[in-house]
């Protein structure tokens, strides 16, 4: 009886143990970098969060095809409008935005595929434990696999590996997050954006969120 009684308790320990999907901080600030493999893309961004209203602001300077860029744009998901900003020339360009919002997590049907330290476990403060998990997303007229790392205490983001038979891989490491917003009003229209007309050109296709990149 003893032994069965060990036997429950280590098994409900072990399962205890094991890593399960999550969902990142609903309030996020910091930066992130993004290289693709075929588009010769490579390109860092100051991003502020908001999964609680399906906000995200990305100021962007980057390289494509060897040539240099800079972009700051607000991504409105429930008002379905993305607007382009300039503020040195107070200019401000209103789109639409046809896509879902989708939350910084790891979906219930994704797989782990390990855990490990990033740095040292040698001492307090020198590594951090993460997980890492792999799965498929169900795209318009194709499939996207992902390989995501994220911190085991918190589910904050560290590294997602993204493909597509069109673009291959995109890899978006994020670093220097804060929970919370450092600055919300990044995530209100600035006032010159008040009179913005929306645009939407023939032939155009809808902005995205990866298109950004």
């Amino acid at each position: 009886m003893r032994a069965f009684i060990l036997l429950v308790f280590l098994s409900a320990c072990c399962l205890a143990q094991r890593p399960k999907p999550c969902q990142s901080p609903r309030l996020l600030t910091g930066t992130l970098s993004v290289a693709t493999q075929k588009e010769n893309l490579m390109a860092s961004a100051k991003y502020t969060y908001d999964a609680l209203g399906q906000r995200i602001r990305l100021r962007e300077f980057g390289s494509y095809d060897n040539k240099s860029f800079h972009f700051d744009v607000l991504l409105l998901f429930q008002k379905g409008v993305m607007y382009k900003i300039d503020k040195k020339n107070k200019t401000c360009c209103k789109k639409p935005l046809k896509t879902d919002f989708h939350p910084l997590a790891i979906p219930e049907d994704a797989n782990l595929l390990g855990q490990v330290v990033l740095g040292s476990s040698s001492g307090p403060g020198q590594g951090v434990l993460v997980n890492t998990w792999e799965g498929e997303l169900q795209m318009k007229n194709r499939t996207a696999k992902y390989i995501s790392t994220v911190t085991e205490f918190g589910c904050v983001p560290i590294t997602t590996m993204f493909h597509t038979s069109k673009s291959g891989w995109m890899v978006t490491s994020f670093f220097n997050n804060v929970i919370g917003l450092a600055e919300p009003q990044e995530l209100i229209p600035p006032r010159f954006c008040k009179d913005a007309q929306l645009e939407e050109e023939e032939d155009e296709d809808p902005a995205t969120f990866f298109s950004l990149f």
